[in-house]
């Protein structure tokens, strides 16, 4: 499924676990789990607990979510 087929959705990271996998709290106060998405590991972007990001989720999956951007 390419990137433009997600539904994009604004949260907030309340936990990193090991193996780049975050836990994102969406504003309609739903806990997913995301990782990040290729770009931003290609350029070494750093995420950290309260950073603000928009998750792209799957309508297959909605458990799941790839972080496309954090937001300063």
């Amino acid at each position: 499924m390419a990137k433009e087929d997600l539904a994009q959705l604004e949260g907030k990271v309340v936990d990193v676990a090991a193996g780049g996998i975050y836990k994102i709290q969406l504003e309609n106060e739903v806990e997913i789990i995301a990782r990040l998405c290729g770009k931003m590991r290609r350029f070494n972007i750093r995420v950290v607990v309260g950073d603000r990001v928009t998750v792209g989720v799957s309508p297959y999956d909605p458990t799941n979510g790839l972080i496309l951007y954090r937001h300063k």
